[in-house]
């Protein structure tokens, strides 16, 4: 059987970069049971609720919706539960002497599959006031009519 090569994206969390300002990302690999990973390959996850934290020394990933299996049997998993995240040790220490600042925590952006196998990613943010919301959406409309500008500027020129 040919192994699997490129990366899939099951699910993306775009709330995160609106509520939050991203510091660091991270790649993790997580551990789940099989009828988690058929459910990820059939394209169903939700990362809305979902967040992470590190406890012991390890990395978790919790409140991450995967749907039951639909042909799975009495051995499912449940839909929301606490999954382990795989990083290297000294990418658990970083980002927890980051968390433990204050005002820094983990959120899962992405949940994919990289030739494969499943991975998260994740990244220590800070979450983005009201105001700091709307500059940002500000920022980004102006860059937008600056670039129409720019376009018919040089259709005018054609």
């Amino acid at each position: 059987m040919p192994r699997e090569r490129g990366e899939k994206v099951v699910a993306t969390n775009r709330k995160a970069r609106h509520d939050y300002t991203i510091e660091d990302t991270y790649e993790a690999g997580l551990v789940l049971t099989g009828t988690e990973v058929k459910s990820l390959r059939a394209g169903r996850a939700s990362l809305v609720d979902g967040y992470a934290f590190i406890d012991g020394g390890e990395a978790w990933l919790d409140a991450v919706h995967i749907p039951e299996y639909n042909e799975g049997t009495w051995n499912n998993h449940p839909p929301r539960r606490k999954r382990k995240m795989l990083l290297h040790k000294e990418q658990i220490i970083k980002i927890s002497h980051k968390t433990k600042e204050g005002g820094y925590t983990l959120v899962p952006l992405r949940l994919y599959f990289l030739d494969g196998r499943a991975k998260v990613e994740i990244a220590v943010a800070k979450g983005k006031r009201e105001y700091d919301k709307r500059q940002t959406l500000r920022e980004r409309q102006d860059k937008r009519e600056a670039d129409r500008a720019m376009a018919g500027r040089r259709n005018l020129g054609d």
